[in-house]
């Protein structure tokens, strides 16, 4: 089984979401969908910006962790680094 690290948002810099799911397409349309969150929700996060898969439950959980404890700046660079456009990347992990 896999399990996955994501970051979502509603816009290029906008408000960022960071979750952990062991079921990447189900959870992303849940987010999508506006179903399951209630920050999601109000804050219409529904682009996947950045996405990593582990084969491990407690390497998910402690990277989903770290990426949480990091600064808003640090998150905005990392998916820089994956993502220069800011694409909605959901096609490609769905």
């Amino acid at each position: 089984m896999s399990y996955f690290v994501y970051i979502i948002t509603n816009k290029r810099n906008g408000t960022l979401y960071t979750g952990m799911t062991n079921y990447l397409s189900r959870r992303i349309e849940e987010h999508k969908l506006g179903i399951g969150s209630g920050f999601v929700s109000k804050y219409q996060c529904n682009l996947l910006v950045y996405a990593e898969r582990f084969e491990n439950l407690e390497e998910a959980f402690m990277r989903e962790r770290s990426l949480k404890r990091h600064h808003r700046k640090w998150k905005l660079e990392l998916i820089e680094t994956m993502n220069t456009n800011w694409d909605d990347l959901s096609n490609q992990w769905l």
